[in-house]
């Protein structure tokens, strides 16, 4: 087993007014490797009290979703004795209201393209390999989502 850590900072800025709801949603997050980011409440939520620059929870779902199939397939790969050169996912993910006042990110849909270094597996194999990485994303055997790979 292991421990995964973020940490999450917010303060509230001089001149907003938290008891309206008038503040930033702006805050950092850092995980233990030192990486930083900017964090916001999605603008699609929030509105004008949302950074759009920076990055919001459902992203953050989306790619995490994408990333742990991607390093969950690219292992898979190696494993069937194919050489990826390159993987790229443009990945998106919807929230959709699941009940009155309750909303979730309900689907999310993976369009990976993989440029092959040598062999590459045919359709049945390929098709196998997302399903195997699927089956063993630690992320996506922790969520709800719909996770589908187009």
């Amino acid at each position: 087993m292991s421990t995964h850590i973020a940490e999450i900072a917010w303060a509230l800025r001089p001149g907003e007014d938290f008891p309206n709801g008038r503040y930033s949603r702006g805050h950092s997050l850092s995980f233990d490797g030192g990486a930083t980011l900017a964090g916001s409440a999605s603008p699609h939520v929030v509105g004008r009290w949302a950074v759009p620059a920076a990055v919001d929870p459902e992203e953050m779902l989306v790619a995490a979703l994408s990333s742990c199939h991607m390093l969950t397939f690219l292992h898979r790969a190696r494993l069937a004795g194919f050489v990826v050169g390159a993987y790229r996912d443009r990945a998106e993910g919807v929230l959709a209201e699941i009940a009155p006042g309750r909303r979730a990110v309900t689907r999310v849909t993976l369009r990976p393209e993989i440029a092959w270094a040598g062999g590459e597996p045919d359709a049945e194999a390929l098709a196998r390999l997302h399903h195997e990485a699927h089956a063993e994303c630690f992320i996506a055997n922790s969520v709800t989502t719909e996770v589908v790979v187009a």
